[in-house]
Formats: structure tokens, C-alpha cells, sequence
């Protein structure tokens, strides 16, 4: 027998205009022009290498990716990752499900970010109706029209809205495809299945989000450049909502870590920064670069020659460029920079606030630039 299941459609949703948020994008945004917190002198020099290293990646047509976790959005970082892509900077961006719903609520609703110890002995923490039907509609369409992750939720932010595909087309679109491509078969019964659990009616749905200039993933998808979501079942408030559905996120998660993988497999000669995530960013490297290697040897070639920056609040005073610690060493419980030491390449660890960072290392590309 089966276990019992929770019912989602008993939880009580909330609008977010009940909430309380801790971060207003307006006031908390910060601009590529602001001036980034002292760094020392060996930050400074660290900073310069690693903006060097991105020339050249750039100069080379090479990849310069960029993976942090959701606090990079939280801080309002915004609209300095959409400069890096502007300038030409960056080819590719990720980050894990929370990130993605913090740039989404600040675009919707210029706020984002509750008291989770409170609202959990409420019972309220995550029960937001907006952010729950919204973003796992946006990924259920997304995943019937063949999108990633970020991709899905970008497309519904820049376009303001998405469009619902009939009962109709659905229902053909089933016997349709499933010679051909059996899963989009299983993508078309899956989002027929949202239609007549929500009573969704087909065509346009406008939704506005009057603060997309701050959206990083809206900037990615109208600049095309990739921005891939890497979530983890259950730990993104968005599972709360009966309109998550399992085969969506599957659907576009699995896209968007073969577009990761893609990216990897052209990093020979390339710069990967890993900013604020101990545990998203490195586990996806390392499995990606293996596959790319994996192809790239039976071709004859390897993935060696790339510059692996990380940034994050913890202190190391280990030298990584000797490779990793013994056991006896704290430094050695670091996991993401372990697990990056263990990449091959060059790899860098600086402790900093990724605010800080971001925009030294903007400007650096920007002074160099103009020089």
C-alpha cells in the first residue's frame, strides 16, 4: 500500500500583501555605481586577477559563468549582475529555487523575504498564494513548451504574463506526439491535468510586474543568455502550493542543468565564479564537468585550462593552491571549496561580501575597459 499523503489543497494561502517583508528592492537595490565596502589589499589583488582572467576568457569567446546562491538577490545585486551581462561579462548565470523566487517577488511586488521562526509557528511561512500559483504556473506552462527552469519564470516576468494552451490542443497534442516524442505527450497530460484541477481558462493571462527592471532572470532571458535554476524537491517555499507540480519541475530543472553542463563543457580557457553557496554550486560542477570531460576525452581533448574564483563570508586561512587540507584541518570541512580544489584548474577562495565583491570586480572590468 501506498503511504498517506499530505493534502496541499487544505492549506490555507495568504496574500503577499499580508506579509511582512524584510527587503524593499527599491531602497535595498544597489546600483553599479556605488562604491563597494574597504577591501584589503590582498582582496584588491585578488579582485584584479580574477577580472584579468575574464578578459581573457572574454577575448577568446570562452565561458564566464557565474553560480551564487539566493542571498547574492536578497542584497539587491540585481542590477549589477544585469550590467556584467549588458557589458558582455558573463555567458551564463545559476542559481538554486530560492533565488529564483526572490528576483521574482521583487519584480511582482518590489518585496520579498519574511521571519521564517515566526510565520513556521504561525503557519505561515511560505502559505503566500501569489508567489505558490504564480511562479509553479509559470514552470508548468514552461515545461509543456520545452523551457528551462529559469527560462520559464524569466519569459513570464519580461513578457508580463503567459499564455494557456486549450483543453483542446492539449488533448491532440497527446496521440500527437507520442510516437515521436512520448514526452511531450507526458508534458501535455501533465499540464491538462493543472487545467482541470485549477479551472484554468486558455489564452492570455497578463501579470504585471511593474519592478522587472530589477529581475535578474527577465534580463537574462531577454539578453538570451542562460540563467538555470538548480533546485532541490521541498526546500523552496513554492512546494507549499497545490499548483507544484513534481513532473514541471523535473521537466525544467532537468533542461536547465543540461544547459549548465553545456556551458561547463566550453570552460577550457574560461572563469567560474561561485559566490555565497556552499552546497548547490559545487555539486553541480563537479557532476557537470565530469560529463564534460567525459565527451571531451573521446574526442581527443580536455576541460584543464580554466580559473575557478569562490567567494564567501567564511574565513580560510588554507592556501588552496596547495591543493586541499589534511583531515585535521577545519578548513578541510570548507565542502565547496574542497570539492572546487578537487576540479583541476586554477582555484581561488576569497572571503568577502558578495555585495563588495561584485561591484569591485565590475568596476575593474569597467575601469580596464575604458583604458
Amino acid at each position: 500500500m501506498p503511504h498517506s499523503q499530505f493534502d496541499r489543497f487544505r492549506v490555507s494561502m495568504q496574500s503577499l500583501a499580508d506579509r511582512a517583508h524584510k527587503k524593499q528592492i527599491e531602497q535595498d537595490h544597489v546600483s553599479p555605481e556605488s562604491q563597494p565596502g574597504p577591501l584589503s589589499g590582498a582582496s584588491q589583488e585578488a579582485i584584479a586577477l580574477c577580472a584579468a582572467q575574464i578578459r581573457t576568457a572574454r577575448e577568446n569567446h570562452r565561458a564566464v559563468m557565474i553560480a551564487f546562491g539566493a542571498h547574492a538577490i536578497k542584497n539587491g545585486l540585481a542590477p549589477v549582475f544585469n550590467r556584467l551581462m549588458e557589458s558582455g561579462w558573463v555567458t551564463h548565470l545559476a542559481t538554486n529555487g530560492a533565488g529564483i523566487i526572490h528576483d521574482w517577488e521583487f519584480a511582482f511586488h518590489a518585496s520579498s523575504c519574511e521571519d521564517v521562526q515566526q510565520m513556521v509557528k504561525e503557519g505561515r511561512f511560505g502559505n503566500w498564494q501569489e508567489t505558490g500559483y504564480t511562479l509553479n504556473l509559470a514552470l508548468n506552462v514552461g515545461a509543456f513548451e520545452g523551457k528551462g527552469y529559469g527560462e520559464s519564470v524569466g519569459a513570464l516576468i519580461e513578457h508580463e504574463g503567459l499564455t494557456i494552451p486549450s483543453s483542446e490542443e492539449l488533448h491532440q497534442s497527446i496521440p500527437m506526439h507520442i510516437e515521436s516524442d512520448p514526452r511531450q505527450s507526458a508534458a501535455a497530460a501533465d499540464l491538462l491535468h493543472v487545467l482541470r484541477a485549477f479551472d484554468l481558462q486558455p489564452g492570455r493571462q497578463s501579470i504585471a510586474h511593474p519592478w522587472k527592471r530589477f529581475s535578474v532572470q527577465a534580463a537574462a532571458y531577454r539578453l538570451k543568455i542562460p540563467f538555470t535554476a538548480h533546485p532541490m524537491f521541498g526546500h523552496d517555499i513554492i512546494y507549499n502550493h497545490p499548483m507544484n507540480q513534481g513532473a514541471a519541475v523535473g521537466r525544467t530543472a532537468e533542461r536547465d542543468f543540461l544547459a549548465y553542463a553545456q556551458s561547463v563543457s566550453n570552460l577550457d580557457g574560461g572563469v567560474y565564479l561561485s559566490i555565497g553557496s556552499a552546497v548547490m554550486s559545487p555539486m553541480i560542477f563537479e557532476k557537470s564537468l565530469s560529463i564534460a570531460q567525459n565527451v571531451a576525452l573521446g574526442q581527443g581533448k580536455r576541460i584543464d585550462n580554466f580559473f575557478i574564483q569562490v567567494v564567501d563570508l567564511a574565513k580560510s586561512d588554507w592556501d588552496w593552491s596547495r591543493g586541499e587540507p589534511p583531515e585535521d584541518n577545519p578548513a578541510y570541512y570548507l565542502r565547496y571549496n574542497k570539492s572546487f580544489s578537487r576540479m583541476g584548474g586554477t582555484m581561488r577562495y576569497l572571503q568577502a561580501d558578495n555585495r563588495d565583491f561584485l561591484l569591485a570586480l565590475l568596476h575593474e572590468l569597467e575601469l580596464r575597459a575604458r583604458c
